[in-house]
């Protein structure tokens, strides 16, 4: 019996034929990326883009980062890793019944809160509030106008700029998944 390795043309080819007509494809997206590369031989550009999320630092630091501790119901806490996996098992179930791109949704889902501060959306406002110079933490540091802190912002400094995985800085996502 032979084998033949699905290739990215037949994958997009695939994505032609089952996705709603109202989706992205994945076809053509590598233009948009900020550094030029080659396609891949066997995965398209979204599916790219969803493997160097889950290999980034970032991601992997996601399981130290609390995102909610309840005291009155036990040790339990969840982690933004367990958040963003309940959030990506929930996009590929929706994207699924809607017929648009999995790969796409599971990537932008997966990258959803690389740059989400510890101490779940609590940090981020205290976090904020030092940043916009607003606390000074008992006179601990300078009340000084940074422009202050959001998640979703230093998530895209994060996969643009701060991974240093490759030859270029980020991941160079493609535009969509950015």
């Amino acid at each position: 019996m032979e084998f033949d390795a699905r290739n990215r043309e037949l994958l997009e080819n695939i994505e032609d034929r089952i996705l709603a007509p109202y989706t992205v494809k994945s076809a053509g997206q590598n233009d948009t990326r900020q550094y030029t590369e080659d396609e891949h031989a066997y995965r398209t550009n979204f599916q790219r883009d969803r493997d160097r999320i889950i290999h980034s630092r970032a991601f992997r630091r996601l399981k130290h980062k609390r995102q909610v501790f309840m005291v009155t119901t036990g040790d339990h806490y969840r982690t933004r890793l367990t958040h963003t996996l309940e959030v990506v098992q929930l996009s590929r179930t929706l994207a699924r019944a809607l017929g648009i791109n999995e790969d796409l949704t599971e990537a932008i889902a997966l990258g959803h809160d690389l740059g989400h501060a510890p101490f779940g959306h609590i940090g981020e406002v205290s976090l904020n509030q030092i940043l916009k110079g607003k606390e000074d933490l008992g006179g601990e540091v300078e009340k000084r106008d940074y422009g202050g802190f959001k998640h979703n912002y230093q998530s895209v400094r994060v996969v643009d700029q701060l991974e240093k995985k490759y030859e270029f800085n980020g991941l160079n996502l493609t535009a969509l998944v950015r």
